[in-house]
């Protein structure tokens, strides 16, 4: 492959000529903490240890103050701003360490201590993101040795200078998203007051008096079941499927997409869907979440496959039924009818003795068009955090390879 001029082709791939390539056993030692014994851990104690389990997430474990200190002084310990990696399991995941009192488990959670001459943390921490670690497969569970790490991990060295311009860029990046993710969950924080207000009766809309009436789910309408579409009879066709499985992992509330789509043939075996139809998970793994459902408000032609259960209701409003039919106190119903252990089920008969208390339909349909805007905007925001994300990878992709350079 030809090289354009001023670049060079090295083992870490095309960069400038005027960059180095080192191995991380240059650029710094590799480290790790003292091994903490099983019996000197407490389940709430001082001082958080961090195992490889709960490494950048929450910990499950303690060591006293005192052994903390002792083993501080004494042996290896990261320096605020170092980049702590991941060693197995998950190779590769790093978090920099914000310089608070924790400890972290030998031989799995490992550092370079890198001379900031060669190699800024801040400018690390993001090639760390595109860096392909070598890997041996001992066992069961992949380690990163630190034989790898010393001699076989090479990266793309910069200028000090354009280290820093690098990584400030792509920090800023890094703030972008950290303030979208502040605001989308103070968005999800408010959506919930709202619907623990609004979907309750605790707040009432302007303009709407008088009380709920009391009803159960079967009085709403007819209960259906959809009927057997296996995941192979998904991967082609031209037809919307909504599946069981993706009531929890795809629909939340109302179904705004599609992920399943099936031939004309298997859809002549299926249950069409009308606007408006509930449709509820028959199956799931716990009691918890049996039962999750979506509401059906698109004029997709649609279907639905097995282990669903189908609310076809006459009078209610669909989008309000998704969201209130999802809330904690139909949710504790839906777990007391649920039957079953390693598999939970739950029936139509099941579903229709549910009682529930339900405003007017016009309270309903303005209820639901206050969440359905709130969800919109949430929407927007996740969507514009995406596009910041494949930003910052562009940015990644061109400024950790010198294709684009900011010095």
């Amino acid at each position: 492959m030809e090289v354009k001029p001023g670049y060079k082709q090295t083992e870490v791939g095309v960069i400038p000529e005027d960059w180095g390539v080192k191995p991380l056993g240059e650029i710094g030692g590799v480290r790790m903490c003292k091994r903490v014994l099983k019996h000197q851990t407490r389940e709430h104690g001082d001082v958080p240890f961090y195992k490889i389990g709960t490494f950048g997430g929450v910990p499950d474990a303690f060591i006293p103050q005192s052994l903390f200190d002792e083993f501080r002084r004494k042996y290896s310990f990261p320096k605020k701003g170092d980049v702590l990696i991941s060693a197995a399991g998950t190779i590769g995941r790093t978090v920099i360490y914000d310089g608070a009192p924790a400890y972290f488990q030998d031989s799995n959670i490992v550092w370079i201590d890198n001379d900031e001459s060669k190699a800024t943390n801040a400018y690390l921490w993001h090639r760390y993101q595109v860096t392909k670690w070598s890997v041996s497969h001992g066992g069961t569970v992949a380690r990163l040795y630190n034989d790898n790490l010393r001699t076989k991990i090479h990266i793309p060295v910069p200028s000090l200078s354009e280290q820093r311009a690098i990584a400030e860029a792509l920090s800023d990046v890094d703030g972008l998203l950290g303030g979208l993710d502040r605001l989308i969950a103070k968005k999800r924080d408010l959506k919930q007051a709202a619907m623990q207000q609004l979907l309750t009766g605790q707040t009432r809309l302007p303009g709407f008096h008088g009380e709920w009436e009391e009803t159960t789910l079967g009085e709403l309408g007819q209960f259906l079941k959809g009927s057997g579409v296996t995941k192979d009879q998904t991967r082609s066709g031209s037809l919307a499927c909504v599946r069981y499985g993706e009531l929890y992992t795809h629909h939340n509330d109302v179904i705004r997409a599609f992920f399943s789509w099936i031939s004309p043939a298997v859809a002549s075996t299926a249950v069409w869907l009308r606007k408006g139809d509930i449709l509820f998970a028959g199956s799931g793994e716990t009691k918890e979440e049996i039962g999750k459902c979506a509401a059906f408000i698109s004029d997709v032609e649609a279907y639905a496959g097995g282990d669903i259960v189908i609310l076809r209701s006459r009078e209610a409003d669909a989008q309000f039924l998704g969201y209130f039919l999802n809330t904690a106190s139909i949710n504790q119903q839906k777990a007391s009818r649920g039957q079953g252990d390693a598999v939970v089920h739950i029936s139509s008969s099941a579903l229709a003795a549910i009682r529930c208390r339900l405003p007017k339909p016009a309270e309903q349909i303005a209820i639901a068009e206050v969440l359905t805007e709130m969800d919109a905007e949430l929407a927007g925001l996740e969507q514009r955090r995406e596009k910041t994300r494949a930003l910052k990878q562009a940015m990644m992709q061109e400024l950790l390879t010198g294709r684009t350079r900011l010095v």
